[in-house]
């Protein structure tokens, strides 16, 4: 359904007119002669005006432009009407004024407008995609490309320039149009039309949040009623109500709720209010899912997961489990020996939970020499020997610091233990090479290799003291015979720098009452040159992308040996290639790299390098041709093979894969991506349209996609599929008057017809095939021109009804086509009794059909017109003008001159005198209209 008026309503598209003023064309009709020798004089002024005028009336028909403004909802199938330009340009009734004669305004219905009325658009750009224009009728409808109101029209769109090439949207947001030219042909009833269709939203689009996930921080100390905007809020494509009206939340978790503010935009905002009081150290994360809908009949939905998170504020200070603990050393103990840790909590996270751990001023200063105090780790170590007068009883008050707190406290009683015995003596004497207590050994030293000598002894000398080695490795500790407490230190076994490079072990001395001393000893093995070096892989494989950066990374080698173009760093054996690589050129590379350490001797290795270029989307599909031509002859049938569009791609893979489309003609015309075949959809017809342009994108398949097009002319060849048609006479009913008193060799009147082909399809010729009446033969032909013309002088016996059986035909291939028609002469003074010539035109004629070919030389015959622009029409119509007035001028001071000799016998007659037959003929002469042709 289609509304008029000036506002769209809901429910139905609407369409908004002027009326366009129409020019009719000029009909030439018979000029009178009056009998005064001054209307003589002024024949050559009429025609004059008729020949300037005549132009001034092409020129105007360029000034007629019509806006019509459709409108109609996105989303709709195929084939939905929007309007039909014909009739609301007003140029047929619509639709109740066809059905209420007394409505119809004065405009012509489709039928009388001769040749018809053709409607095309002027450009088929984007906004043609998605209507198709019935080329007779006028009606507009959507095409089976579906309309998009987000895709066309983007928020915020700029204007566009006419030409059917560009979706616009308006200053207001709901506003979108396609923008149509169409042209309403033929030349006499030209009009330029700018089509308007306005794009209705509908509620096709969801909501949808930019992010699925979204994070939100609040303070646990935030007070209740805090507002928090809520980032990334949901977009909706669709406008209006059809846009995002709100939103709410699955989950409120009994501690928040949502609001929407609405800003001057019309943009709504989510904000999240805090409803309870937080506690991160209760719990630190909410999450919910945040739904936002849409205003539509049903509303759509979209949702994304809202994370709360709690921060955390200063709110918990550092505390100890215990407020007291005991710690018992023994005299002898080592310095440096941790004796007690003591360890504070703080439920708060990051800055806020640091502690650092001091002493109270209340502890003495002999104590905190003695105790060493960590006040990061809050563990306490032995600082100094403990001597004879040293306390028994030391009492250690620990505070426990954290940021903006009162510190937390714990006391440490310690109590130490005096040994009166002393505990054993280790004293070694180092055979390998020590330094600062690293002992440092080549990796290929033989096994039993001495590292150090160890005396084992009692202070005391009445303990029995042993000893032993703690630790793993290669290493053995002996007795060495024939010395009492000596213990030699060896290694067990080769040693490998590549699976170890450092060892810890410990001599571990013990007497019987139980004191225990250790030793420690660290062993750094050496490197030697005994691997060379090794490659992980011999086939090293590598990728790379084409065009790429100049000194781009490889990979990393310890050998320089590669191509030219490829650059080796000999210390790092980092590969580069210092050039672009082109995978159209050259796609694989392959050579070898050496790698040499700096041993002594100097080891090395050899791997191959295979390098493989990578494909990058950097050539455009090219065409065979930049321009192809196709002769395809007319009423070829839908979907035949006109030709193939050949084109290729450089690039590989599916940057090389190409999809070909007709990017305008494609009502028309389709094309296959596999073959490239060009079809036509519909079969074609020349007499429509002769040739047509079309533009064939090739796009490939890379990302960004590359494209080229090419330009392709299709050119319909003539097949002889139109008879001529008659113009003139218009009907077997109509006659023509013919004096008796006609001089032979006058011309009597002619036949008119036209042919729709071109070239010999085109070439008429005319005869006679059959005749009757009293003396019929008295009239002959003209096979090229149609002229018929008295051969004879009329006498008495001849006057009545003469019919002539006029065949019609053209000189097509491989069948010529032709028509015929009757040509009615009644041959008397005047017409006295219509009904009678009536009665005769009724009747069947008896006529013996003659099938005699006429002879006539081929020429193209020039009767159809076709303007292609005013220039034409000016140019003929300047030129029969003024044959015109030089022939009708010259008939006149002919015809005035016998005037005044001789008196015609009925002198009360007004003498008639027919322009000139040749393309002159009145095409509207009512039928049975006599017509007087005298030649006195």
């Amino acid at each position: 359904m289609r509304g008029r008026g000036n506002a769209c309503s809901s429910g139905a598209p609407a369409v908004s007119w002027r009326p366009a003023t129409w020019h009719p064309r000029l009909d030439m009709g018979r000029l009178h002669c009056p009998r005064s020798s001054t209307s003589h004089r002024n024949l050559p002024h009429l025609f004059l005006f008729f020949l300037f005028v005549g132009p001034f009336n092409c020129l105007a028909s360029y000034s007629r432009a019509t806006e019509l403004l459709y409108s109609l909802n996105e989303g709709l199938p195929a084939g939905v009407l929007i309007g039909s330009l014909a009739e609301d340009l007003r140029l047929v009734p619509r639709a109740a004024e066809r059905q209420d004669p007394q409505s119809r305004p004065p405009e012509r219905t489709g039928a009388e407008w001769n040749p018809p009325l053709s409607f095309s658009l002027a450009s088929r750009g984007l906004s043609g995609q998605y209507v198709t224009l019935d080329n007779r009728s006028g009606e507009l409808h959507t095409s089976a490309q579906e309309i998009d109101r987000e895709a066309l029209c983007l928020e915020g769109g700029g204007g566009a320039a006419w030409g059917g090439s560009v979706a616009i949207s308006s200053p207001s947001s709901d506003s979108c149009l396609l923008l149509l030219d169409v042209l309403v042909l033929p030349q006499e009833y030209f009009r330029f039309v700018k089509v308007k269709i306005a794009i209705r939203d509908i509620n096709d689009n969801a909501p949808q949040f930019p992010v699925s996930q979204i994070s939100v921080w609040v303070p646990e100390n935030a007070p209740v009623n805090t507002r928090l905007a809520i980032e990334h809020p949901a977009v909706d494509p669709d406008i209006g109500t059809n846009g995002v009206q709100t939103y709410r939340l699955l989950d409120y978790h009994g501690m928040f709720t949502l609001d929407v503010e609405e800003n001057e935009n019309g943009e709504r905002t989510p904000y999240l209010i805090v409803m309870g009081a937080l506690d991160r150290e209760t719990q630190d994360q909410y999450v919910s899912i945040i739904i936002a809908e849409d205003g539509g009949s049903p509303p759509l939905l979209g949702s994304a997961t809202l994370t709360i998170g709690i921060s955390d504020i200063n709110d918990n200070c550092p505390l100890f489990a215990d407020s007291q603990i005991n710690v018992t050393v023994y005299g002898n103990a080592t310095v440096g020996t941790p004796i007690a840790a003591v360890q504070a909590v703080d439920r708060d996270l990051g800055t806020n939970a640091q502690i650092t751990y001091s002493y109270s001023q209340k502890v003495p200063q002999a104590s905190k020499d003695l105790f060493h105090l960590d006040e990061n780790t809050g563990v306490i170590k032995l600082f100094s020997k403990i001597g004879g007068s040293v306390l028994q009883m030391h009492k250690l008050t620990i505070l426990a610091n954290g940021p903006g707190c009162i510190p937390a406290v714990i006391t440490a009683l310690v109590y130490i233990i005096k040994v009166i015995f002393r505990p054993p003596e280790i004293v070694p004497r180092y055979i390998a090479n020590e330094i600062d207590g690293v002992v440092y050994l080549k990796e290929l030293e033989p096994v039993s290799t001495p590292i150090a000598f160890f005396t084992i002894r009692d202070p005391e000398g009445k303990y029995k003291v042993n000893c032993y080695l703690d630790g793993e490795g290669p290493f053995r500790l002996s007795p060495y015979k024939p010395y009492n407490n000596e213990y030699l230190l060896e290694t067990t076994k080769l040693m490998d720098y590549e699976l170890q490079q450092f060892y810890e072990i410990a001599v571990v001395a013990w007497n019987s009452e139980g004191f225990h001393v250790k030793r420690v000893i660290k062993v750094q093995l050496l490197d030697d040159n005994d691997n060379a070096p090794i490659f992980l892989q011999p086939l090293i494989e590598l990728t790379i992308e084409e065009n790429n950066a100049p000194n781009a990374f490889l990979t990393k080698f310890l050998g320089p040996d590669a191509p030219s173009y490829f650059s080796l760093d000999s210390v790092t054996g980092i590969l580069t290639v210092s050039t672009q690589l082109d995978r159209e050129e050259k796609e694989k590379y392959r050579y070898t790299v050496r790698a040499v350490d700096c041993g002594k001797p100097p080891r090395e290795s050899v791997a191959t390098v295979a390098l493989t270029v990578l494909d990058k989307n950097d050539n455009s599909p090219r065409f065979i041709n930049k321009d192809f031509s196709f002769f395809v002859p007319e009423n070829f049938p839908g979907y035949g093979e006109i030709g193939i569009i050949s084109v290729t791609d450089a690039d590989a893979g599916r940057n090389g894969w190409v999809a070909l489309s007709v990017v305008n003609q494609s009502d028309i015309f389709v094309i296959d991506t596999g073959k490239g075949m060009l079809r036509a959809k519909v079969s074609l017809d020349r007499e429509q349209q002769s040739s047509y342009t079309l533009w064939v994108e090739a796009v490939d398949g890379g990302e960004p996609a590359l494209s080229s097009t090419a330009k392709i002319t299709i050119l319909l060849l003539d097949i002889n599929d139109n008879p001529p048609l008659v113009l003139f006479p218009q009907s077997n009913m109509s006659y023509l008057l013919v004096l008796p008193s006609t001089l032979p060799g006058s011309p009597v009147t002619e036949v008119y017809a036209v042919d729709k082909d071109t070239g010999m399809n085109a070439v008429i010729a005319y005869s006679i095939i059959g005749r009757r009446g009293p003396r019929p033969e008295s009239f002959r032909i003209d096979p090229k021109t149609g002229n018929i013309t008295l051969e004879e002088a009329l006498m008495q016996t001849d006057y009545g009804l003469h019919r002539l059986l006029v065949k019609v035909s053209d000189h097509g291939y491989p069948e010529p086509l032709h028509s015929t028609v009757m040509v009615n002469l009644f041959v008397n003074d005047t017409v006295s009794n219509e009904s009678y010539i009536e009665n005769l035109l009724r009747k069947e004629p008896e006529i013996n059909i003659e099938e005699k070919e006429p002879q006539v030389s081929i020429e193209l015959t020039h009767r159809k017109v076709e303007s292609a622009s005013c220039m034409p029409t000016l140019v003929a119509l300047s030129v029969i003008s003024l044959g015109s007035i030089t022939l009708v001028t010259g008939m006149g001071i002919y015809i005035c001159l016998r005037k005044g000799r001789k008196k015609h016998p009925r002198g009360n007659e007004n003498l008639e005198v027919q322009i000139p037959l040749k393309g002159k003929i009145d095409l509207h002469m009512r039928e049975r209209k006599p017509m007087d042709i005298s030649n006195i």
